[in-house]
C-alpha cells in the first residue's frame, strides 16, 4: 500500500521538474470548464457561483494522475505512467532490503533522517507565509466539544497503533537483531518521545501552510484542510503552487513523502523476510536464496498492486485501507497480544526475561497495562467501533455496491481470524483433550 503512495509521489516529483507547475492553472488539456483558479487574497466569484467548481490541483489529481472512473465497477485501463512509478518504487524497495538487515539499517540512516531535514525546511518556509499564525492557532487550540466525541478517541487510538507500528510485527522482527543486553525498556520510551515529537512538529509544518491557504483563498481552515491522500496530493500541492519558487518546494515535499513511504515499506518487507527466514532457516539462510525469495515477493506485490493503478484503483485502495488496514483490526490484534503476553505466557515470566537482558526489573506499570489496561481499553474501543459502524463512502457521496462491502469484510476478517485459527490448530496438535491442554498450560504458567 505504501508503494502506491510512493508511485503517486514519484509522479508528482517528476511533474515538478517543469517551467510551470501543472496543477497551478486551468490551461492544461485535462482541465474542464468547471476548473477555477484562485487569485491573490480572494476567491474567484465563479467559485462561489458554481457548486461544481473544482480547483486545478483537484483536477490534476483526479483527471491527470488517477484518471478516476465513476465507480468501483469501472476498473478501466492501467495508468501506465503510474505503473512505471510503481515499478520504480518496488525496485527501490528491493535494493534497500536485498542484503538483509545490515544493508537496511544503513539505508535507514538516510531515509529516516533526511525527511527531518525536509520537514525543518518546510516548517521554516511555512512559518514565514502570511496567515501561518492562524493555522497554528487552529492546530494548537482544540475544540473542547470534540473531546467528548468517542469517535475522536477511537481515531486517536488507531493512529497511535499505526504510528508506532504496534501489532504489525516490524518492531518484533527488527528488535530480534539487537544485542541480548540491549536496553529495550529504555528504547520504548525513546521511541515514544521521538515519534510523538515528530508528529507534533510535522503538525506545525502542515497547519502553517493550511493557514496560508486559508489566507489566500478567504476560506475557513476547516474547509481548505483535507484528510487522507487529499492532504498530500491536493491540499499541499495547491499551497505549494501559491508560493514563490513552487518547483523547489514541491520537489522538497515529494522527496520527503517518497522517503517516508520507502522507509515504512521496506521495514515491513524486512519483517516478512525475517519471519520466513526464521521459519525455514535451512532453506533461506544462504544469501542467493534469500535474494531470490525477496525478488519473488516484490514481483508478486508489484503485480497485485497493478489493480490499484487502474482508473478504478483508488476505490479498491480505499476499500482495502478501510477494512484491512483499519484500526479495528489492530485493536483486536492488540487485545490478543496483550492476553498472550500477560495471561498465557505470563507477565511475571516476561519481567524475568527483561531483567535477564537489561539487568534490572521494570516498574509495575507495564504489568498492569499488559494484564488489564490495554486489553480493556482496546476491546472497549473495538466494540464501540462495531456499534457505531457506518458503511464506507467514497468522497462522502459514492456508495459502494454490496459485493464491494462483502469483499472488504472478507479481507479484513481474513487477516484477523488467522490468529484464533492458528491457536485452534496448535491446540489440536497437542496430546489430550482441549481441557487437559488448557489446564496443563495454566499449571506451567
Amino acid at each position: 500500500m505504501y508503494n502506491i503512495l510512493q508511485a503517486w509521489a514519484f509522479f508528482y516529483l517528476f511533474s515538478s521538474f517543469s517551467a510551470d507547475i501543472p496543477w497551478a492553472s486551468c490551461k492544461n488539456s485535462w482541465n474542464t470548464e468547471s476548473c477555477v483558479e484562485f487569485g491573490q487574497k480572494n476567491v474567484s466569484s465563479n467559485w462561489t457561483a458554481s457548486a461544481n467548481a473544482t480547483t486545478p490541483a483537484t483536477e490534476f489529481w483526479e483527471r491527470r494522475v488517477l484518471g478516476i472512473s465513476q465507480g468501483i465497477e469501472e476498473i478501466g485501463s492501467l495508468r501506465w505512467e503510474l505503473v512505471l512509478c510503481l515499478l520504480l518504487a518496488w525496485i527501490l524497495c528491493y535494493f534497500c532490503v536485498w542484503k538483509g538487515v545490515r544493508s537496511t539499517g544503513k539505508v535507514v540512516y538516510f531515509t529516516a533522517t533526511f525527511p527531518y531535514v525536509m520537514l525543518v525546511v518546510l516548517l521554516v518556509r511555512g512559518l514565514t507565509l502570511p496567515g501561518a499564525m492562524d493555522g497554528l492557532a487552529f492546530y494548537l487550540y482544540p475544540d473542547p466539544t470534540r473531546l467528548v466525541d468517542p469517535h475522536v478517541w477511537m481515531d486517536a487510538g488507531a493512529q497511535v497503533l499505526f504510528s508506532f507500528g504496534i501489532c504489525q510485527g516490524s518492531l518484533t522482527a527488527l528488535g530480534s537483531y539487537n544485542q541480548f543486553n540491549n536496553d529495550c525498556y529504555k528504547d520504548t520510551f525513546v521511541l515514544c518521545l521521538i515519534n510523538g515529537g515528530s508528529s507534533f512538529v510535522a503538525g506545525f509544518a502542515i497547519f502553517s501552510v493550511l493557514g496560508f491557504m486559508s489566507y489566500e483563498q478567504g476560506l475557513p481552515i476547516s474547509e481548505v484542510a483535507a484528510s487522507g491522500p487529499g492532504l498530500a496530493f491536493i491540499a499541499y500541492p495547491r499551497a505549494v503552487a501559491m508560493m514563490p519558487l513552487p518547483q523547489l518546494w514541491a520537489i522538497c515535499f515529494f522527496i520527503m513523502v517518497i522517503l517516508l513511504g520507502a522507509d515504512t515499506q521496506f521495514v515491513s518487507l524486512e519483517c516478512l523476510m525475517t519471519s520466513v527466514t526464521d521459519m525455514f532457516p535451512t532453506v533461506f539462510r544462504r544469501a542467493y536464496r534469500r535474494e531470490l525469495l525477496l525478488l519473488c515477493l516484490c514481483s508478486v506485490c508489484f503485480f497485485l498492486g497493478l489493480l490499484l493503478v487502474t482508473e478504478g484503483g483508488l476505490y479498491f485502495l480505499q476499500l482495502f485501507d478501510h477494512y484491512v488496514c483499519s484500526g479495528n483490526n489492530l485493536l483486536l490484534l492488540s487485545v490478543c497480544q496483550s492476553i498472550a503476553i500477560g495471561w498465557v505466557y505470563g507477565a511475571d515470566r516476561l519481567y524475568d526475561n527483561i531483567e535477564d537482558m537489561i539487568g534490572y526489573r521494570p516498574g509495575p506499570l507495564m504489568k498492569i497495562c499488559w494484564l488489564y489496561v490495554t486489553p480493556i481499553v482496546c476491546m472497549s474501543t473495538f466494540i464501540f467501533s462495531l456499534v457505531k459502524y457506518k458503511p464506507l463512502k467514497f468522497n462522502k457521496t459514492y456508495i459502494y455496491p454490496t459485493w464491494a462491502y462483502a469483499l472488504g469484510w472478507f479481507l479484513g476478517l481474513l487477516c484477523v481470524l488467522l490468529v484464533p485459527l492458528w491457536v485452534v490448530f496448535k491446540v489440536t496438535q497437542m496430546k489430550g483433550t482441549v481441557w487437559q491442554v488448557c489446564v496443563k498450560e495454566i499449571l506451567i504458567s
